[in-house]
């Protein structure tokens, strides 16, 4: 005799607002790596690898992980690596004289890496890149002045990137 089996399902579509939430959530997660990378030395391949199956989805502390989107996660560490050298000289012009991208706090450093991938590789509207990272400083830095001179230097770096944007 044999048991009738339930017959797997399609995944169902995921809606316009879990994408963004999975998009927001792969930003964030790239900053976390990128400092991560710079910290203890992880090559970009590992980095992707132990945040994919790791940290996307976990839970810490009874709190569940978002999901992120795989494929801009990877699309946005391989973009900030690749394209570090012109993400930093485009970050140093938008920053004071004074304070080049090496003297700047290391987790600024990765979130202008991030973003500064999606501006010079990515396909997101600028503004959406901008909106997207100054929450992820807002994130990291709830009380500082980090979001808005993440706004401005952002601002700046995307004038630079795409100015047919503006």
């Amino acid at each position: 005799m044999t048991e009738d089996l339930p017959t797997p399902q399609a995944p169902l579509p995921l809606s316009g607002n879990q994408r963004r939430k999975m998009k927001s959530a792969s930003r964030l997660y790239a900053v976390q790596a990128l400092f991560q990378m710079e910290a203890i030395g992880q090559t970009v391949e590992r980095v992707i690898s132990e945040f994919e199956d790791h940290r996307f989805g976990a839970v810490y502390e009874g709190d569940e992980m978002i999901e992120g989107d795989v494929d801009l996660f990877r699309k946005v560490m391989t973009d900030a690596v690749n394209y570090q050298a012109k993400i930093d000289q485009m970050t140093d012009r938008a920053l004071v004289a004074k304070w080049p991208i090496a003297r700047i706090d290391p987790t600024l450093r990765a979130l202008f890496r991030a973003a500064g991938a999606e501006l010079v590789q990515g396909e997101a509207p600028p503004k959406v890149v901008i909106t997207e990272f100054v929450a992820v400083a807002t994130a990291f830095f709830p009380e500082g002045k980090e979001p808005k001179f993440v706004n401005a230097v952002l601002d700046h770096m995307a004038r630079e990137a795409r100015p047919e944007a503006f």
